[in-house]
């Protein structure tokens, strides 16, 4: 008998859990989550969340994102980008579509393109 080989491309991501930190550059090819603690740099050819415990202290570069968590940095989101309630924002954004929730905190400021350029290695 055959074996069925199932496969689910969406549901491939990177995460880093709470409790863990990473001091550097972050390069993936796929969607990443941090609920734990970054100082340095993300470029995703994906999604990237920060959950509500995730800590980002640098910059990212991704097609969409999601913040629940605190970015103490620049961001790049060609695509969209959402601030959840939780979101803590601080630093300059560059999206063609941004969500910001009530609640959301966001300091720094917002430059809205059709065409934003993402640094992909």
């Amino acid at each position: 008998m055959a074996k069925e080989i199932v496969s689910n491309p969406g549901a491939m991501y990177n995460a880093l859990t709470n409790g863990s930190k990473i001091v550097g550059k972050i390069v993936a090819d796929s969607d990443f989550r941090i609920d734990g603690e970054v100082e340095g740099e993300i470029i995703c050819r994906g999604k990237v969340i920060i959950g509500p415990n995730g800590i980002l202290r640098g910059s990212i570069s991704c097609v969409n994102a999601e913040i629940v968590g605190t970015v103490l940095g620049d961001i790049i989101v060609s695509d969209a980008l959402t601030l959840r309630s939780t979101a803590n924002i601080k630093g300059d954004v560059k999206t063609k579509v941004l969500v910001v929730e009530p609640n959301a905190i966001f300091n720094g400021t917002c430059s809205m393109r059709d065409n934003v350029n993402v640094e992909t290695e």
